[in-house]
């Protein structure tokens, strides 16, 4: 960012005084007394302009105006002028249409007013900086995805035309099954972590808080994270204190903090690095350390890593991937409950150090033994489904998945068409798409509701939105559940199987 005050006055000692008035409050000025002069320091850049009246002269505005005009998109030069005319004075007025963002200031002037004009002008720069620099970073954010989401889509692509091959045999048909679906879990990871970093910064995000031990977080957290790890042959090291390490949190929450600083450890540390994951307690807090010999982090870097769409240097084939957004949630996330996050490093390639810091919770006091049933897993049922999509091959690859599941599957691509197939069929489950063109899912699922044959049927929504005010509505509008798409087939599969249909 540019911190100079250019000052332009032409004529006496004008531009000296203003130049002692502003430097003795700390402010860099440059004095020019020749447009040229003006014009050169403006190209090398400046964070304001303080112009004298006498100044103001056919000559000098119509290339200076020329020069606002064909500023950046991100730029509004903040512009002082100090006039002996009077503000209200029409040739002034005149002026300071032309010139766009500035401050008029009626001469005599008193010092503190025109430093006080001055630092506004720095800061009204300042920030347009700012913005300057969060532009940037959202478009190279979009290049990134463009590239992260067409990474899955090459093998799926690749995968689904070899499928359409006769002479597949079945282990090749399986493996190639098995691409797809692991590239679909790499796309819906991509989306889900926008989603979360989006739901935790503005506070939408519920914390189910329970008493955990941080050993047992940090086990499901490397076991996510083990398979990144041995590919690239890393060596990882655990420490974990022989006490509980007592803390009060979301589980899923937690798991995703370390797992999140795992992965960046690994990608970011060459092959063959070293990873320790060292856990500790005292009196107050329970303490995460993540520590890599990886490719490190220059001072800059450090100050603004936990910021969105931040990472490391990358080669220009994006071999370690991600988004950067995945500190950016550790942050917020470990912030919802009271802890502190840090990042640590000597410089490039001295490797990275993230601390995390929680409170420590008491530990529970025994209560009398209760005595637990165990219900067993639910019996597997046939059911009759009723799947509504006006995505043609979404709706046919959903129905078939659930018919090799063992139900039976109805499906319809319009809402008019459902209604009257869930009338004379009635089934006993209706997964609806929210989208649908002639009829949204909320509306169908109400008009499901009023309909005697199906008022008791379940409503599971399926949408491509999965914000709280979204679940919101569909549960207004009668719906039992609701899936993101894509669905997560498990989760559904034992929705169907465990349901007990009235």
């Amino acid at each position: 960012m540019e911190h100079r005050v250019l000052i332009y006055a032409p004529t006496g000692k004008d531009g000296r005084l203003i130049a002692q008035v502003l430097g003795q409050a700390g402010l860099v000025c440059v004095v020019c007394e020749k447009p040229a002069e003006v014009f050169q320091k403006l190209a090398q850049g400046v964070g304001s302009v303080v112009l004298a009246d006498e100044a103001l002269t056919s000559a000098f505005l119509k290339p200076f105006v020329q020069f606002l005009e064909n500023q950046p998109a991100w730029s509004d030069l903040p512009i002082v002028v100090l006039t002996k005319q009077g503000t209200d004075a029409p040739e002034i007025q005149h002026i300071f249409l032309k010139l766009g963002n500035v401050t008029l200031l009626e001469r005599p002037v008193r010092s503190v007013t025109l430093i006080s004009a001055a630092n506004s002008a720095l800061r009204a720069r300042k920030r347009q900086y700012e913005m300057q620099e969060i532009d940037r970073r959202k478009d190279e954010f979009l290049a990134m995805l463009a590239h992260e989401l067409r990474n899955p889509l090459a093998p799926i692509s690749a995968a689904s035309e070899l499928l359409k091959i006769d002479v597949l045999d079945q282990d090749r048909a399986r493996k190639t099954c098995d691409v797809i679906s692991r590239q679909v879990s790499h796309m819906t990871t991509l989306i889900d972590d926008l989603l979360d970093v989006s739901r935790v910064s503005r506070g939408l995000v519920t914390l189910e808080q329970k008493l955990l031990d941080a050993r047992q977080i940090v086990a499901h957290a490397v076991e996510q994270v083990r398979p990144l790890i041995d590919s690239r042959r890393h060596r990882l090291t655990i420490q974990t204190p022989p006490e509980t390490a007592t803390i009060y949190g979301d589980e899923k929450r937690l798991i995703q903090v370390i797992t999140n600083l795992l992965n960046n450890a690994a990608k970011y540390t060459l092959e063959g690095g070293s990873i320790a994951l060292l856990l500790d307690v005292d009196s107050e807090n329970v303490i995460l350390n993540v520590i890599d010999n990886g490719i490190g982090m220059e001072p800059h870097l450090i100050s603004q890593i936990f910021e969105m769409f931040v990472q490391a240097e990358r080669t220009s084939d994006r071999s370690q991937g991600g988004l950067g957004i995945g500190l950016a949630l550790v942050k917020n996330l470990v912030r919802l409950h009271g802890g502190t996050v840090s990042a640590h490093s000597a410089g490039a390639g001295q490797g990275s150090k993230f601390v995390v810091t929680l409170p420590r919770a008491p530990m529970p006091v025994a209560g009398p033994h209760q005595d637990r049933e165990d219900s067993g897993s639910p019996q597997t049922k046939m059911r009759r489904l009723l799947v509504v999509d006006d995505n043609v091959d979404a709706a046919q690859m959903l129905g078939m998945l659930l018919e090799a599941a063992g139900h039976e599957v109805l499906v319809e691509h319009n809402a008019k068409t459902a209604l009257e197939r869930a009338r004379t069929e009635m089934p006993d489950f209706c997964l609806l798409d929210i989208g649908l063109p002639d009829m949204d899912g909320n509306e169908l699922a109400k008009r499901l509701r009023a309909q005697p044959e199906t008022t008791k049927a379940v409503l599971i929504a399926i949408s491509g939105y999965g914000q709280e005010r979204d679940r919101e509505n569909t549960a207004r509008a009668g719906f039992n559940y609701h899936f993101v798409k894509p669905v997560d087939i498990g989760s559904l599969l034992e929705i169907l199987a465990g349901y007990s249909i009235q």
